[in-house]
């Protein structure tokens, strides 16, 4: 029988033209197993002023051990003063992809 393999799946949103690259980087570097891109529109106060913004939602897959390498990389590289970077346990799942999100990140 597998393991249970705890993940964590990490919320960034993201200016639509770099998304991708964001992506890239943190599966390229190992730190996610997978990122879903999805075409949002954000709506949110920024110093006193309403904004209502087209963006991209990433939401990412790793290990727990690895949340503060993506957090750091994230925003190291995102283009925003104050991005949205969140960290959400997933506290059950199909077996097979929970052990699949460690192997690609092993």
């Amino acid at each position: 029988m597998m393991e249970k393999k705890e993940i964590i799946v990490i919320l960034s949103t993201a200016p639509a033209d770099v998304s991708e690259s964001l992506a890239r980087m943190l599966i390229d570097e190992r730190l996610v197993a997978c990122v879903s891109i999805v075409p949002v529109c954000s709506y949110y106060r920024w110093k006193g002023e309403f904004c209502k913004e087209p963006e991209h939602l990433l939401i990412a897959k790793t290990a727990p051990e690895k949340t503060g390498d993506v957090i750091a990389a994230l925003k190291s590289r995102h283009p925003y003063e104050v991005p949205e970077i969140i960290a959400l346990p997933v506290i059950d799942g199909h077996l097979p992809y929970l052990e699949w999100v460690h192997q690609e990140i092993s």
